[in-house]
């Protein structure tokens, strides 16, 4: 308590002896830091200078803080708009606490190209720092999106601090201090409000995207693709990107403002001309913002050949005219009584509104406060929830004229459309039969009539799939032709043919229904047996087996003797084998069979 008592002591002697000797006629009084107010805007204690020539050092204007280079800010609102050559700026601070040193010193506009923080101290000695988006995130002080820096003082110590500004977006510099907690605990709460805003912004393209792929209405398509071309405007301008995408490249960082931008642009007047039907409605609205479209296309390939300025300054002036023209359009169709027109009226409302007061910012007309730094999020918040509005009221809207176009057509044409009916449904009765036939015969082999592959590939896994489910027998039968190949080779194609078709036969007819007979390639056959043990399964085999050997094929009245080697495996109910792998040991088992002498059969 002593302490504390001399530490307030020395700090009312200090306030006596600047009223009894005073400061310099122009010099700045120091802002107190207390831990009573953790977070304190500087603007109030902020003077400025303007460095026109770029030719102006830091030891020069520390000797004219106290002069009259530095002035007020104007109506205490340190925004320029665009600008050129750098601005200076000066405050004087005070550690009124002595519990604390530590503070951080943030620039709230995350845009600013070059920043260099000066800080005198009263022994003379000068720190320098630099901040800013044309050097790397990862040089901040700490990891924030806006550019910071931590400042050391000691208890009662005042220092004055300079800030060089230079930049070619809008020259805004909103300084604040914070105690470092208060610091965290603004970046926590700011980077969670960014979080919930990003994460709207992300689930409404994704739900217009799946719209578009279930509809294939252009309308949504066009809206999401303004949906992520805003959003990415906005990560940029939040510094996001620079923080999270290219951290180690500020050339990226400036770049990707403008493309976003023209992006987005190009995006919103798209998605309004196509969403109003503006070709049909509005030809000469239809004209209008095709020439922005034109426009903000031009200024993406601008934006990848010119400096930055020259990039960002006619995009951001279009916003205005640009907000003209959907306005009207929307206003003249509106008055029409086109009630999806009064909906987007009202939703562009909201988000142009905060993208102007935005914009506004920039050029310095409007103050900056929380209200115009985030009326573009506020405004695309607001817009999103009511565009989806607009966009299932057209869709409903699109629906109902159909249902009421389809009953018109049913009143009128009642007695026309019966008798037609009539004739379509024995027509499509017709064609159902032929549709199934025709499918049932590009399941068919076309040589032996038996199922071909493609049958067996979109059949035999779902089968074997559905018998291990419900634990039921499967099993299969691998049967290939012994010496297909002399018969072939030696009697002629033709006779290989008639081979193929009367094995296929004896198989089908041996089999009946216990099983599907598949040709699966050459002169290999299988067997799909569902409910098949494997007693059945042995049974069925040496039937085949038997009746190929008991079925020469007569040629000229000379007969062909032709056998079969038969492979089989089985799964029981409960086993987990897979199709493939059952396949595959009965073809193994077959293999065996050959090599065993053939014409016999083998289970694996």
């Amino acid at each position: 308590m002593g302490g504390m008592s001399r530490f307030h002591a020395g700090v009312v002697l200090l306030a006596c002896l600047v009223l009894a000797c005073g400061w310099p006629a122009h010099a700045a009084e120091p802002m107190l830091l207390t831990d009573a107010k953790p977070t304190v805007s500087l603007s109030p204690a902020m003077r400025y200078g303007v460095d026109a020539k770029l030719d102006l050092r830091a030891e020069d204007l520390f000797g004219k803080i106290d002069g009259d280079y530095f002035q007020d800010l104007p109506k205490g609102d340190p925004t320029f708009g665009f600008v050129d050559g750098a601005y200076w700026f000066h405050v004087r601070l005070g550690n009124g606490n002595p519990a604390r040193r530590d503070y951080v010193l943030a620039v709230d506009y995350v845009l600013l190209d070059q920043i260099d923080l000066y800080l005198r101290r009263v022994d003379g000695s000068v720190a320098h720092e630099a901040s800013g988006d044309h050097l790397r995130f990862q040089d901040r002080a700490y990891n924030y999106r806006a550019p910071n820096f931590l400042i050391r003082l000691e208890a009662g110590e005042t220092v004055d601090v300079l800030l060089r500004v230079q930049s070619e977006s809008s020259m805004q510099v909103p300084m604040t201090m914070y105690t470092e907690p208060a610091f965290l605990n603004q970046v926590r709460d700011a980077q969670f409000g960014i979080g919930i805003y990003y994460g709207m912004i992300l689930a409404l393209l994704l739900y217009n995207l799946i719209l578009f792929a279930s509809l294939r209405d252009a309308n949504y398509l066009y809206y999401s693709t303004y949906v992520a071309g805003f959003g990415f405007v906005q990560y940029c301008l939040n510094g996001l990107a620079f923080e999270y995408l290219w951290p180690n490249s500020p050339r990226l960082a400036n770049l990707a403002i403008p493309v976003s931008m023209a992006i987005g642009m190009l995006a919103m007047h798209q998605f309004v001309r196509v969403f109003l039907d503006l070709k049909q409605r509005l030809p000469i609205g239809n004209r209008i913002l095709w020439g922005f479209i034109i426009f903000h296309a031009l200024m993406l390939v601008v934006s990848f050949l010119a400096p930055y300025r020259v990039a960002v300054l006619p995009g951001t002036a279009a916003v205005f005219p640009g907000i003209a023209a959907i306005f009207g359009v929307s206003l003249v169709l509106a008055l029409r009584g086109d009630r999806s027109a009064r909906i987007l009226l009202l939703a562009w409302g909201m988000l142009l509104l905060g993208t102007t007061v935005y914009a506004m910012v920039s050029f310095g007309v409007l103050p900056k406060m929380f209200l115009t730094e985030y009326g573009m999020q506020i405004g695309s918040a607001l817009e999103l929830i009511l565009i989806s509005f607009a966009l299932a009221h057209r869709f409903a809207s699109l629906r109902d004229e159909n249902v009421r176009i389809v009953q018109a057509s049913r009143d009128e044409l009642e007695q026309r459309v019966e008798q037609r009916t009539r004739e379509l449904s024995t027509t499509l009765n017709e064609l159902a039969i032929a549709n199934e036939r025709l499918r049932e015969s590009s399941l068919r082999d076309g040589l032996t009539g038996v199922f071909n592959r493609r049958y067996f590939d979109s059949t035999f896994e779902p089968l074997r799939d559905d018998c291990r489910a419900k634990g039921r027998d499967f099993s299969v039968l691998v049967a290939d032709i012994d010496h297909f190949k002399q018969i072939n080779d030696g009697a002629g194609h033709l006779i290989g043919d008639d081979c193929l078709h009367l094995a296929a036969s004896v198989i089908e007819r041996t089999v009946g229904d216990s099983g599907q007979v598949v040709r699966y390639g050459g002169e290999e056959f299988v067997v799909l047996m569902p409910d098949a043990d494997e007693t059945e399964m042995r049974s069925k085999a040496n039937s085949i087996r038997a009746a190929i050997a008991a079925s020469p094929l007569l040629t000229n009245g000379v007969p062909i003797p032709m056998t079969i080697s038969v492979g089989g495996a089985h799964a029981a109910p409960g086993d987990s084998i897979t199709a493939m792998d059952l396949l595959q040991q009965a073809d193994e088992a077959m293999y065996k069979a050959k090599h065993q002498g053939r014409n016999r059969v083998v289970v694996h």
